[in-house]
């Protein structure tokens, strides 16, 4: 049993050991170096920014007068349908007569009384709202780093300007070239 457990342990630790140095070469095969940048071109992207604003205007509004209405008016005219309603019912109506005289000379009497011509008054008053605009606007969303390294130009896209150099890392592999 012992002779088993030590056949099986004895694989995977070498196994283990052999990655561990692999990713440990693999580390030592690169290393960072800084290129000398040739050209920095910003690059913009266009957004669509909304912008409220607050519009008035002026405007002429119809103001009526609140105010105390009397009712006297509605009672005289109350009054005076009723009496004539009595004189002209006749002598058997009089009792219906009097009440359609005093509810329809009421209600003419309150007509007149409520017909004013200064009821109300125009005046000018600011009406505004809220309105919104759009509107395109350029946005700096990086910059296109053009650099050299080993005699040769390359291209990067990064967030920032790197200045006259920009670090890069360099990974050495082995090529296959019969």
């Amino acid at each position: 049993m012992k002779l088993r457990v030590l056949v099986l342990t004895v694989p995977l630790l070498t196994g283990c050991a052999g990655q561990a140095a692999a990713g440990h070469r693999a580390d030592r095969d690169r290393y960072h170096v800084d290129a000398r940048v040739v050209d920095v071109e910003p690059m913009y992207r266009t957004v669509r920014v909304e912008q409220p604003r607050r519009e008035c205007w002026d405007e002429e509004v119809y103001v009526e007068r609140r105010g105390y209405r009397s009712h006297t008016g509605t009672i005289l005219g109350g009054i005076v349908g009723g009496v004539l309603g009595h004189e002209l019912g006749g002598r058997h109506h009089h009792g219906l007569a009097t009440a359609a005289g005093t509810v329809l000379g009421a209600s003419i009497g309150r007509d007149l009384s409520h017909r004013r011509a200064a009821d109300g008054y125009y005046t000018v008053r600011e009406r505004c709202d809220i309105r919104t605009e759009y509107r395109a606007e350029q946005r700096l969303d990086g910059y296109r780093v053009t650099y050299v390294y080993a005699g040769r130009e390359h291209v990067t896209y990064t967030d920032y300007d790197p200045g006259d150099v920009i670090r890069v890392r360099v990974a050495v592999q082995p090529t296959r070239d019969y």
